[in-house]
Protein backbone atom coordinates (compact mmCIF):
# COMPACT_ATOMS: atom_id res chain seq x y z
CA UNK A 1 0.00 0.00 0.00
CA UNK A 2 1.48 3.57 -0.93
CA UNK A 3 5.07 2.75 0.34
CA UNK A 4 4.00 0.88 3.59
CA UNK A 5 5.43 -2.28 4.41
CA UNK A 6 2.78 -5.07 4.43
CA UNK A 7 1.20 -5.75 7.85
CA UNK A 8 1.47 -2.51 8.99
CA UNK A 9 -1.99 -0.72 8.79
CA UNK A 10 -1.86 3.04 7.77
CA UNK A 11 -2.91 5.56 10.37
CA UNK A 12 -6.31 6.17 10.72
CA UNK A 13 -7.17 2.57 9.67
CA UNK A 14 -7.94 -0.89 11.40
CA UNK A 15 -5.78 -3.78 10.72
CA UNK A 16 -8.09 -5.84 8.94
CA UNK A 17 -6.16 -7.69 7.14
CA UNK A 18 -6.02 -5.43 4.08
CA UNK A 19 -10.09 -4.44 4.35
CA UNK A 20 -10.62 -0.70 4.55
CA UNK A 21 -13.09 0.09 6.91
CA UNK A 22 -12.57 3.43 7.27
CA UNK A 23 -10.56 5.96 9.86
CA UNK A 24 -10.73 4.54 13.30
CA UNK A 25 -13.29 6.45 16.42
CA UNK A 26 -11.87 7.76 19.55
CA UNK A 27 -15.10 6.31 21.42
CA UNK A 28 -13.27 7.25 24.82
CA UNK A 29 -13.09 11.04 23.05
CA UNK A 30 -16.51 11.06 22.64
CA UNK A 31 -17.16 9.93 26.16
CA UNK A 32 -14.80 12.19 28.01
CA UNK A 33 -16.08 15.62 25.47
CA UNK A 34 -19.91 14.65 26.21
CA UNK A 35 -19.15 14.17 30.25
CA UNK A 36 -16.46 17.25 30.06
CA UNK A 37 -18.14 18.77 33.31
CA UNK A 38 -19.36 16.72 36.08
CA UNK A 39 -23.27 17.09 37.11
CA UNK A 40 -23.79 20.06 39.48
CA UNK A 41 -24.85 17.90 42.67
CA UNK A 42 -20.81 16.28 41.84
CA UNK A 43 -17.64 17.86 42.64
CA UNK A 44 -14.23 16.53 41.67
CA UNK A 45 -11.62 15.22 44.17
CA UNK A 46 -7.93 15.82 44.01
CA UNK A 47 -7.59 12.21 43.07
CA UNK A 48 -9.71 12.99 40.21
CA UNK A 49 -12.56 11.05 41.58
CA UNK A 50 -15.65 11.94 42.05
CA UNK A 51 -17.57 12.90 45.15
CA UNK A 52 -20.93 14.95 46.52
CA UNK A 53 -20.41 18.31 47.46
CA UNK A 54 -20.61 19.86 50.78
CA UNK A 55 -24.15 19.49 52.35
CA UNK A 56 -23.87 22.69 54.52
CA UNK A 57 -27.34 22.13 56.11
CA UNK A 58 -26.92 18.01 56.70
CA UNK A 59 -23.54 18.73 58.51
CA UNK A 60 -25.18 21.39 60.33
CA UNK A 61 -27.81 19.20 61.37
CA UNK A 62 -25.09 16.11 62.40
CA UNK A 63 -23.14 18.85 64.49
CA UNK A 64 -26.04 20.12 65.97
CA UNK A 65 -27.32 16.28 67.28
CA UNK A 66 -23.68 15.49 68.37
CA UNK A 67 -23.23 18.40 70.56
CA UNK A 68 -27.01 17.97 71.96
CA UNK A 69 -25.71 13.64 72.74
CA UNK A 70 -22.75 15.26 74.03
CA UNK A 71 -24.45 17.67 76.91
CA UNK A 72 -27.20 15.42 76.98
CA UNK A 73 -24.27 13.03 78.60
CA UNK A 74 -21.95 15.69 80.26
CA UNK A 75 -25.28 16.24 82.76
CA UNK A 76 -25.56 12.63 83.14
CA UNK A 77 -22.50 12.18 84.53
CA UNK A 78 -22.64 15.43 86.73
CA UNK A 79 -25.99 14.02 87.93
CA UNK A 80 -24.29 10.25 88.69
CA UNK A 81 -20.63 12.10 90.40
CA UNK A 82 -22.86 14.14 93.02
CA UNK A 83 -24.40 10.93 93.76
CA UNK A 84 -21.11 9.32 93.99
CA UNK A 85 -20.42 12.56 96.36
CA UNK A 86 -23.23 12.57 98.25
CA UNK A 87 -22.62 8.61 99.20
CA UNK A 88 -19.17 9.28 100.82
CA UNK A 89 -20.60 12.48 102.64
CA UNK A 90 -22.98 9.90 104.13
CA UNK A 91 -21.08 6.48 103.94
CA UNK A 92 -17.78 7.53 104.73
CA UNK A 93 -17.08 5.28 107.86
CA UNK A 94 -18.13 2.15 105.42
CA UNK A 95 -15.21 0.45 103.63
CA UNK A 96 -15.70 2.10 99.98
CA UNK A 97 -13.20 2.41 97.78
CA UNK A 98 -13.27 3.24 93.67
CA UNK A 99 -14.00 -0.15 92.55
CA UNK A 100 -17.27 0.10 94.79
CA UNK A 101 -18.08 3.25 94.34
CA UNK A 102 -17.85 3.02 90.27
CA UNK A 103 -20.10 0.19 90.63
CA UNK A 104 -22.83 2.08 92.51
CA UNK A 105 -23.08 4.13 89.28
CA UNK A 106 -22.13 1.71 86.49
CA UNK A 107 -19.17 3.20 85.30
CA UNK A 108 -15.35 2.08 85.15
CA UNK A 109 -13.24 3.00 88.11
CA UNK A 110 -10.78 4.93 85.82
CA UNK A 111 -13.67 7.09 84.18
CA UNK A 112 -14.62 7.70 87.66
CA UNK A 113 -11.52 8.90 89.02
CA UNK A 114 -11.18 10.91 86.16
CA UNK A 115 -14.50 12.79 85.64
CA UNK A 116 -15.07 13.44 89.62
CA UNK A 117 -11.32 15.20 89.45
CA UNK A 118 -12.75 17.49 86.47
CA UNK A 119 -15.79 18.07 88.47
CA UNK A 120 -14.75 18.78 91.92
CA UNK A 121 -10.72 19.10 91.38
CA UNK A 122 -9.86 16.07 93.40
CA UNK A 123 -9.81 12.17 93.25
CA UNK A 124 -12.68 10.30 94.92
CA UNK A 125 -10.16 8.89 97.15
CA UNK A 126 -9.00 12.22 98.28
CA UNK A 127 -12.39 13.54 98.77
CA UNK A 128 -13.44 10.50 100.69
CA UNK A 129 -10.05 10.29 102.85
CA UNK A 130 -10.76 14.49 103.28
CA UNK A 131 -14.06 13.64 104.59
CA UNK A 132 -12.61 11.18 107.01
CA UNK A 133 -10.35 13.12 108.33
CA UNK A 134 -12.93 16.49 108.87
CA UNK A 135 -14.75 13.62 110.60
CA UNK A 136 -11.78 12.14 112.90
CA UNK A 137 -11.09 16.14 114.00
CA UNK A 138 -14.15 16.54 115.89
CA UNK A 139 -13.87 12.79 117.64
CA UNK A 140 -10.27 13.75 118.79
CA UNK A 141 -11.42 17.37 120.14
CA UNK A 142 -13.96 15.65 122.12
CA UNK A 143 -11.05 13.84 123.86
CA UNK A 144 -12.80 10.22 124.60
CA UNK A 145 -11.69 8.12 121.78
CA UNK A 146 -7.72 7.35 121.49
CA UNK A 147 -6.27 7.89 117.80
CA UNK A 148 -6.38 4.46 117.24
CA UNK A 149 -9.88 4.01 117.63
CA UNK A 150 -10.96 7.20 115.83
CA UNK A 151 -8.76 6.04 112.88
CA UNK A 152 -10.72 2.84 112.72
CA UNK A 153 -14.39 4.75 113.69
CA UNK A 154 -14.22 7.10 110.51
CA UNK A 155 -13.85 3.63 108.25
CA UNK A 156 -9.70 3.70 107.60
CA UNK A 157 -8.36 0.23 107.99
CA UNK A 158 -4.76 1.42 108.27
CA UNK A 159 -3.68 3.26 111.56
CA UNK A 160 0.05 4.58 109.14
CA UNK A 161 -1.98 5.44 106.14
CA UNK A 162 -4.72 7.33 108.54
CA UNK A 163 -1.82 9.43 110.48
CA UNK A 164 -0.01 10.26 107.41
CA UNK A 165 -3.18 11.94 105.76
CA UNK A 166 -4.12 13.33 108.90
CA UNK A 167 -0.71 15.26 109.22
CA UNK A 168 -0.87 16.12 105.41
CA UNK A 169 -4.04 17.88 105.88
CA UNK A 170 -4.21 19.28 109.53
CA UNK A 171 -0.52 20.21 110.24
CA UNK A 172 0.07 18.11 113.05
CA UNK A 173 0.16 14.32 113.72
CA UNK A 174 -3.52 12.97 115.55
CA UNK A 175 -2.00 13.25 118.49
CA UNK A 176 -0.78 15.95 118.90
CA UNK A 177 -4.42 17.84 117.53
CA UNK A 178 -6.07 15.44 120.18
CA UNK A 179 -3.67 16.66 122.72
CA UNK A 180 -3.60 20.59 121.88
CA UNK A 181 -7.70 20.71 121.13
CA UNK A 182 -9.39 18.33 123.57
CA UNK A 183 -11.99 19.90 125.12
CA UNK A 184 -10.77 23.17 123.77
CA UNK A 185 -14.32 24.53 121.48
CA UNK A 186 -17.04 23.45 123.92
CA UNK A 187 -18.85 26.42 124.13
CA UNK A 188 -18.01 27.24 120.37
CA UNK A 189 -21.42 26.80 117.44
CA UNK A 190 -21.18 23.81 115.46
CA UNK A 191 -20.53 25.35 112.75
CA UNK A 192 -18.84 28.01 113.38
CA UNK A 193 -16.67 24.78 114.69
CA UNK A 194 -16.52 23.38 111.39
CA UNK A 195 -15.40 26.03 109.61
CA UNK A 196 -12.52 27.15 112.12
CA UNK A 197 -11.71 23.53 112.36
CA UNK A 198 -12.29 22.09 108.27
CA UNK A 199 -8.94 20.61 106.79
CA UNK A 200 -7.18 21.83 104.11
CA UNK A 201 -8.17 20.17 100.84
CA UNK A 202 -6.29 19.50 97.88
CA UNK A 203 -3.42 20.83 98.99
CA UNK A 204 -0.80 19.93 102.46
CA UNK A 205 -1.20 22.22 104.85
CA UNK A 206 1.34 23.99 106.36
CA UNK A 207 3.72 22.66 108.81
CA UNK A 208 2.84 24.64 111.74
CA UNK A 209 0.61 23.78 115.13
CA UNK A 210 -3.43 24.75 114.46
CA UNK A 211 -4.40 27.82 116.20
CA UNK A 212 -7.98 28.20 117.70
CA UNK A 213 -9.69 31.16 118.06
Amino acid sequence: MDGVPAGIPQRGHAPTGGIDIGPLHDVGADHVAAHDKPPPNVCRHHSGRPRRAFDAFGYGTIAKVTSTLGETQRLRDLKLLRSVRDRMDREYAQPLDVEALARGVNMSAGHLSRQFKLAYGESPYSYLMTRRIERAMAMLRGGDLSVTEVCFAVGCSSLGTFSTRFTELVGMSPSLYREQTAGATPAMPSCVEKQVTRPVRNREAPAALLHLA
